[in-house]
């Protein structure tokens, strides 16, 4: 055996050795990198999490937030961070992330103190989605829409005002249950008229008397009587025309004759300043 394939077989073992030893150092550089991830706690990554909230970077802190929860998810931090992950994920225009978070913190966490701020915030979601964008650029179509998000909006709202009285979130709730409570009545109406223009009165009938029975105080009570009397002489029943026109002149006679003042879409929607 040459002299040259003696020192080769004698180089193969070191090269291996130094070969494993480069790869043991790759694994442990790696594993220290983690560490020092862990290691930050969840109050450095709550904190980081918090700052990309404030700054507006809501899918930022939308992933902080969930890495937090994974990584920690036991204590106060991991609470607090699917609240306030909720509500990046509110504004960053994602409601059924959102919507299920909300659901799950409240499951999870029925005896928190801030619970009363998950239904508020739910409250909000499916509220902003009652509404959108195009309601506020356009309020007269306010009404012209599917009023599904407004009943869940408004159930959340009184969800908080029953379970939470003395919440500091109730206030507002209740101003915007109002508001809601105004906009479904509103809704049944428009519903009403279409059933009366095409000649559906007993359907004009059945959806007058929903608003009636059902949103007492609303300012689209005025507009269910009076499609309630005229759906009422079409159908030549003249008794019941009679008493709802009676009814009507007690309750509204002020405002019989004043169409501007039943006409003001939002502005008698919402009665708050």
């Amino acid at each position: 055996m040459s002299l040259i394939m003696q020192e080769t077989r004698l180089q193969l073992p070191r090269l291996l050795i130094m070969g494993l030893a480069l790869v043991m150092l790759a694994m442990a550089g790696g594993c220290a990198r983690d560490r020092v991830e862990e290691d930050d706690g969840p109050e450095a990554l709550y904190a980081d999490a918090q700052r990309a909230l404030n700054n507006r970077q809501y899918e930022l802190a939308i992933d902080l937030y969930r890495r937090l929860t994974t990584r920690y998810p036991f204590g106060r931090h991991a609470e607090q961070a699917q609240l306030d992950m909720a509500y990046a994920m509110h504004r960053a225009r994602r409601p059924e992330a959102a919507i299920t978070t909300l659901d799950r913190f409240i499951r999870t966490y029925p005896t928190h103190p801030n619970v009363d701020y998950a239904w508020y915030l739910k409250g909000l979601v499916h509220y902003d989605q009652a509404m959108g964008m195009l309601r506020r650029l356009f309020p007269g179509q306010v009404v012209d829409r599917d009023q599904e998000s407004a009943r869940r909006a408004f159930m959340d709202f009184q969800e908080l005002t029953q379970r939470f009285p003395e919440s500091r979130y109730v206030a507002d709730a209740r101003q915007r249950m109002v508001f809601l409570r105004n906009v479904m009545a509103e809704a049944e109406v428009v519903i009403g008229e279409y059933y009366f223009r095409r000649g559906a009165y007993i359907a004009a009938v059945n959806r007058s008397r929903y608003v009636i029975e059902n949103f007492p105080g609303a300012p689209a009570n005025v507009d269910a009587l009076d499609l309630l009397k005229r759906a009422f002489d079409r159908l030549e029943l003249d008794e019941l025309s009679a008493d709802t026109r009676a009814v009507l002149e007690y309750n509204f006679g002020d405002r019989l004759d004043d169409d501007a003042d039943r006409r003001t879409g939002l502005g008698r929607l919402w009665p708050f300043n």
